[in-house]
């Protein structure tokens, strides 16, 4: 599983997608701040596909073993 491939096609989708679903959003009543994130929806995703795609059951025995 090479994971620089999975990441490239996750990141290549976020950058279609989160605009496309911003802009079909409903307006708030009361605007909310939107905070600069450390992390990348696609390398948030990328940990996501690649931790569901492992043996692990939950973080905690990833952490541990």
């Amino acid at each position: 599983m090479n994971v620089t491939a999975i990441f490239c096609d996750i990141d290549d989708f976020c950058r279609v997608f989160i605009p496309a679903w911003q802009g079909s959003l409903l307006p708030e009543a009361v605007p909310q701040r939107t905070r600069k994130f450390t992390m990348s929806p696609a390398e948030v995703m990328t940990l996501l596909i690649l931790f569901h795609n492992s043996s692990y059951r939950n973080f905690d025995s990833a952490a541990t073993s």
